[in-house]
């Protein structure tokens, strides 16, 4: 009862830090989590509102791993890519433990076997160029993506012990240094803070000046 209890304050803590707000543009809470990416009218996993929890509560999560891995072709922009995989930590994970979200999922089966189909993409895409940089992307992101999610002593065992930031470190060099990936470097860095989120966050705001998606992005995350 008192485990119960403590994991009840400990999501309901989290959930209050994802709705606080600053007066500046940075805000609290797990920040791969607590705040939807502008996507414009890309497609992406179905959502029931504009809040950051407001899942499809008629949703099949059955059918997550399928339409997640459907919707994260080659041509889908990162930013859009970082939205469905956070819609899918929503659903698959923090629904487990937070009541708010008013979605009934018991384990995290559907959450181990995504991440599972995603680093088998990654391991088949191996020296595949473009293709490889965007399946370590996914890998990594939704691995860390489940890091914020979770209490640091059940994140190793749910992400199979992936190191995400790597992955995503690695995508960034394949891929040229491509600034929305940049973008979510910053964002993994940032909580907890590491010495190269500074980095990350410099280059992904010199990117934004040739990326309309990601400069959209940028105000609700970094300070100007």
């Amino acid at each position: 009862m008192a485990r119960n209890l403590f994991r009840s304050l400990s999501y309901g803590l989290a959930a209050v830090a994802c709705l606080a707000t600053f007066n500046t543009a940075a805000q609290a809470g797990p920040p791969l989590i607590c705040h939807p990416y502008e996507i414009g009218d890309a497609k992406s996993l179905p959502w029931g509102g504009r809040a950051w929890r407001d899942v499809k509560k008629e949703y099949d999560l059955n059918r997550l791993p399928d339409d997640t891995l459907a919707l994260l072709g080659p041509e889908t922009p990162v930013i859009v890519r970082m939205e469905t995989l956070r819609r899918a930590t929503v659903y698959a994970v923090w629904s487990v433990y937070d009541r708010e979200v008013d979605y009934k999922v018991h384990d995290l089966r559907v959450a181990n076997d995504l991440l599972a189909r995603l680093e088998r993409r990654a391991a088949e895409a191996r020296g595949k160029g473009k293709l490889e940089a965007l399946a370590l992307f996914d890998m990594g992101f939704l691995a860390e993506c489940y890091r914020q999610s979770v209490h640091e002593s059940k994140a190793g065992a749910l992400t199979r012990g992936i190191d995400g930031y790597g992955a995503v470190a690695k995508a960034i060099n394949l891929g040229g240094g491509d600034p929305e990936m940049e973008f979510a470097a910053a964002l993994i860095t940032m909580w907890p803070k590491r010495e190269t989120h500074a980095r990350h966050r410099q280059k992904a705001i010199a990117g934004a000046e040739a990326d309309g998606l990601l400069a959209r992005n940028l105000p609700e995350r970094f300070e100007k």
